[in-house]
């Protein structure tokens, strides 16, 4: 497999990593994110030292955004679980109260 058709594999696990983030199946993310790294390993065991094309390095990028929208979905996602905890432990924001300056 190519370096171009190894980065297409993880740009096409990168959009379905995104669909499974949406979706919530865990069971997709983790198959989906398994077959992701292996692509990657495939994509650093063909480096050959030769300088990325213009290809290359527009799929690259390409990755590397749809990477960065999966980070901020996984990002979204930790912050609404930690809310849903601090909230059943007592530690939310919970309702507004006067300090005491309250006029």
């Amino acid at each position: 497999m190519t370096r171009r058709d190894a980065l297409m594999q993880v740009i096409n696990c990168l959009h379905a990593e995104i669909a499974a983030l949406k979706a919530n199946d865990i069971a997709a993310l983790e198959q989906v994110t398994a077959a992701k790294l292996g692509h990657i390993q495939t994509i650093a065991a063909n480096d050959d030292d030769l300088p990325p094309s213009a290809e290359i390095r527009a799929l690259a990028a390409e990755a590397n955004r749809l990477n960065e929208t999966a980070r901020i979905y996984v990002n979204l996602m930790t912050a609404n679980v930690r809310r849903r905890l601090q909230d059943l432990a007592g530690h939310g924001m919970g309702t507004y109260q006067a300090g005491p300056y309250a006029a």
